[in-house]
């Protein structure tokens, strides 16, 4: 809804004005958001260092960034590295699939994957060596932030989400390179991240505070539920009925008028630059850019069919259309909860009927159609694509790496090697950058660690990966302390 404080009967006054954007203006609001519209889009300029070109391959080609993140951490081995000549116990079941381009093979898992590999690159060499980051919550805290937590039990899990946390990429990337067009700037969907009862840790902007926070759209309904993305609430984005769109906009020109015979309050917030977030919001209100982009209806059936009928595939779905409406950031995270069975990746027991029969499809039709899509429209130079976990799995079926029980058929927790698929925006296609072992338990050649990664993304939108920010305690730091794999890039 559109809530303007200020006393009854009056269209635009508020008893408490002072210099607090806050209590000057508010736009906006839906409790999925978390904190007011208005709010969320005043983001900060960008800072001169980050503004600054680095320069190098890559830099500042990517206008949005899509993240696919397969939460729970999807054996490499059985989608995306196949190895034979191994013991038993490593190779997997599934055989393997030539893809469109020679030697970039795959599993029979992924076969409409393998038509569009000509449009990616794999990172085969993914690696880091745990510190307290065995376990899902850790390790997904810093694939996001590129920092670890301070507080780390020895099973890897953390607590709840605080203010004091750093900010999720997706939240850095928004503040310091804000959407040209009236869109929401951030957008995480369907669920949180979560392991167990640690809900959305690394999923928040942290200490650059609940303005940077992404929209949160999280459809009702428990992970098992395929249809999620039909019940779909954007009510916060619509104007109430009785608030006609030229009710607003007088209400707008009151407020510059009002504005204008009162120095005193324009100059108490003129650093707030009021007037250019007050406009963006109601250009976002107005114009229904953002609710038009939810409607998943205006796709053909052809469309929705190729993504695949279940919650991630309308969720890849639902990502192109916000980056085409002018969304920034989107990060689909894989719909059911790491640490638990059935359509996760979490496969300590169960492997072969649950990535056969659940998870991989939904994964090969998803991410297949958006690399497909995007390419098809001329979207997929201009955004960056990127499909990751945590860490991959391990080598050996049946074997504990990290405290769990693992059946014959299943695999444990592994960082030391995974893959990554990584497309658009300048990367290389048709390629894989490094090279694993072989039985897929070590880089060979060109390792990449998850933070590097993270910094080719922001060097992708243009913003230097080393640029500071200033935490909950007014202390220095760098976004991420690596450098961008500009080698990715052609």
């Amino acid at each position: 809804m559109l809530v303007i404080p200020g006393q009854r009967g009056r269209d635009l006054c508020d008893e408490k004005a002072g210099p607090s954007r806050r209590d000057i203006l508010r736009v906006g609001g839906s409790a999925v958001l978390g904190a007011t519209l208005g709010q969320m889009l005043q983001l900060k300029d960008a800072q001169a260092a980050s503004e600054s070109s680095s320069g190098g391959p890559g830099w500042n080609r990517a206008k949005s960034v899509i993240m696919l993140y397969l939460q729970g951490g999807p054996s490499h081995l059985d989608l995306w590295d196949p190895k034979d000549n191994v013991p038993d116990n490593v190779k997997s079941v599934f055989s393997r699939k030539q893809s469109k381009v020679p030697g970039i093979d795959v599993t029979e898992l992924m076969p409409k994957f393998s038509t569009v590999t000509d449009k990616c690159t794999l990172v085969r060499s993914m690696s880091y060596t745990p510190v307290g980051l065995f376990n899902h919550t850790a390790a997904i805290y810093q694939i996001h932030t590129g920092y670890t937590a301070d507080k780390v039990s020895p099973s890897g899990q953390l607590e709840p989400p605080t203010p004091k946390d750093f900010p999720t990429f997706g939240s850095q990337i928004v503040r310091l390179k804000p959407p040209e067009a009236p869109m929401l700037p951030f957008v995480m969907m369907p669920r949180p991240l979560q392991e167990s009862n640690v809900v959305n840790k690394g999923g928040t902007a942290g200490f650059l505070g609940r303005a940077f926070d992404p929209y949160y759209l999280f459809p009702p309904g428990d992970d098992m539920d395929l249809d999620k993305m039909a019940k779909m609430n954007v009510d916060g984005l619509e104007l109430r009925p009785e608030v006609t769109v030229n009710r607003l906009e007088r209400r707008a020109r009151l407020r510059h008028l009002i504005n204008e015979g009162m120095p005193q309050i324009d100059q108490a917030v003129a650093k707030y630059e009021l007037n250019k977030y007050y406009d963006s919001a109601l250009s976002l209100i107005i114009s229904g850019r953002a609710r038009d982009a939810f409607d998943l209806t205006r796709e053909s059936n052809q469309m929705r069919d190729m993504y695949g009928r279940n919650t991630f595939g309308q969720c890849c779905l639902l990502a192109r259309r916000l980056v085409e409406a002018g969304t920034r950031v989107v990060e689909v995270i894989w719909p059911k909860v790491a640490n638990s069975d059935n359509h996760s990746w979490d496969v300590h027991t169960g492997l072969t009927a649950r990535m056969k029969n659940q998870s991989a499809p939904m994964l090969d039709s998803g991410l297949s159609a958006l690399l497909k899509d995007l390419d098809d429209r001329g979207m997929l130079d201009e955004t960056l694509v990127v499909a990751i976990g945590e860490f991959g799995r391990s080598p050996q079926r049946g074997v504990s790496t990290s405290g769990n029980n693992n059946s014959n058929d299943g695999r444990d927790h592994w960082p030391y090697c995974y893959t990554a698929c990584v497309a658009g925006a300048g990367i290389r296609r048709g390629e894989v950058y490094g090279k694993s072992d072989a039985t897929a338990s070590a880089p060979l050649e060109k390792p990449v660690h998850p933070i590097e990664l993270l910094a080719t993304v922001y060097h992708a939108v243009g913003i230097n990966p080393q640029s500071i920010v200033y935490n909950h305690l007014n202390q220095p730091r760098e976004l991420v302390k690596a450098e961008a794999v500009t080698s990715l890039f052609g």
